[in-house]
């Protein structure tokens, strides 16, 4: 899961590059992800991820790396991020990674 596995053509880096940046698009997909993700003719494959909240996953299917802790923002919230926020446990937790407590 580095730079080099990045699939440019990933429905799901589109989506996480747009909803990052349309508020408008981001608040469409907090009401209803099922409706944004098939305006982004995401696979089956990445619902499920994306349901399931699994970054691992969309890091495996390509998602760039940079987009990886984006995402676990879009489901938490992306204000006063910290180490111990929502997002970044959410992330850490998603990606395996040990809570440094």
């Amino acid at each position: 899961m580095g730079i080099r596995d990045t699939d440019k053509t990933l429905p799901s880096n589109r989506m996480v590059f747009e909803l990052r940046r349309d508020e408008q698009k981001y608040l469409a997909f907090k009401q209803d992800i099922e409706a944004s993700m098939t305006a982004y003719a995401l696979s089956e494959e990445e619902k499920r991820a994306w349901r399931d909240m699994d970054i691992e996953a969309l890091g495996a299917m390509g998602v760039h790396p940079y987009f990886l802790p984006q995402i676990s923002r879009l489901f938490k919230g992306g204000s006063r991020n910290h180490n111990d926020s929502d997002a970044a446990r959410l992330y850490a937790e998603k990606m395996g990674i040990a809570s440094q407590d």
